[in-house]
């Protein structure tokens, strides 16, 4: 075992501290990473404070990591000291059922292993990028494209990931007409993807705040949803609707944004349950859907794709000290558009 520091949240809603956990000892087929940073997700914080039901804690949050491979197990294949690799919000699952066998592991039938708030094979709980270091196993560890740097990389491994794997799965790209919803840490990324992809990009925001951002970004078109002459215009506009935000959502009113066969796909998820009128999906013949993460494998192609087009996070570096604060700032959407600790100040 190796003792690292770290930050961690003693009980649900107490701020974070300063720490120390053990890591495990590098197998066979581990990698032993230096964390350099890690990203600040809105899902840390619904973790940390048990918006999503019970908890474990202490807890270490923290699955966008970034960082330099240290060591290497005896049996390691894929990876060597000095190398530029990424962990995301999963570190094991049971490898056997169909959709591990499919490179579906973040649906893995038996229960993914999560980075942290969660309990390993051996049934001990897992910490995550918030600290030093990270012993991971090579087949959920990624490798970082030369051409992006650790630090906006970082958030790629979930903020990346979360929009690429659905905008790939309902087929973005030329002729398709796609509104991201929310334009925040998950939705900037939404639109850099998205217009990479070659599609049509909106935003859809509550107010124009952040319409330079978005239209620098990619965007084509942004709008205000606080603006009830929105939902006139854009009536039946487009094939994709890509949620970001985690707040409830009056999903008949969006869903009337979608062509016929369109889809409104959920990547943000409320802490409440949300009311729906069935017939803004019959008619239309419109889907309602929702996506996790992405396999190991595509979380591998997402990196590829965003060092090939020049795409990395736009971020704001904080010190370790400046966790909780971050925080409130991420729940008042004061972040333009993901907080990054720099873990050298941990």
């Amino acid at each position: 075992m190796t003792t690292v520091a770290a930050y961690a949240a003693p009980s649900a809603k107490a701020p974070l501290e300063r720490t120390t956990i053990e890591r495990r000892e590098v197998g066979e087929f581990d990698v032993l990473i230096d964390i350099r940073f890690a990203g600040i997700c809105h899902s840390d914080i619904h973790q940390a404070r048990e918006g999503w039901g019970e908890a474990i804690f202490p807890m270490v949050p923290g699955h966008e990591i970034a960082g330099v491979v240290e060591a290497v197990g005896s049996g390691v294949t894929r990876f060597t000291v000095g190398d530029h690799v990424g962990v995301g919000c999963l570190v094991d699952s049971c490898r056997e059922c169909e959709n591990c066998e499919a490179g579906l592991e973040q649906y893995c039938l038996k229960g993914g292993v999560g980075t942290y708030n969660a309990l390993d094979k051996n049934g001990e709980p897992t910490y995550g990028g918030y600290s030093e270091k990270i012993v991971v196993d090579e087949s959920f560890t990624v490798r970082i494209p030369d051409g992006l740097s650790l630090d906006v990389a970082a958030p790629l491994l979930c903020a990346g990931i979360t929009t690429y794997s659905p905008l790939k799965h309902w087929n973005a790209g030329p002729g398709k007409k796609v509104a991201i919803l929310g334009m925040g840490g998950l939705g900037h990324m939404g639109v850099k993807i998205a217009n990479a992809l070659g599609a049509e990009v909106t935003v859809l925001s509550q107010s124009l705040r952040k319409k330079d951002d978005g239209l620098k970004l990619g965007a084509s078109h942004y709008y205000a949803t606080s603006d009830e002459a929105t939902f006139k215009e854009l009536r039946g506009t487009f094939d994709i609707i890509l949620s970001t935000v985690s707040a409830p959502l009056n999903l008949d009113a969006y869903l009337s944004l979608l062509k016929t066969d369109g889809a409104f796909v959920n990547v943000g998820a409320p802490e409440e349950p949300v009311a729906l009128n069935l017939f803004s999906v019959i008619s239309g013949r419109k889907t309602l859907a929702g996506s996790g993460i992405g396999g190991i494998q595509e979380t591998q192609e997402m990196l590829d794709f965003c060092a090939e087009h020049g795409l990395g996070s736009e971020i704001e570096l904080i010190s370790a000290s400046e966790i909780n604060e971050a925080y409130e700032r991420v729940l008042a959407s004061d972040v333009r558009y993901r907080f990054v600790i720099d873990t050298a100040t941990i």
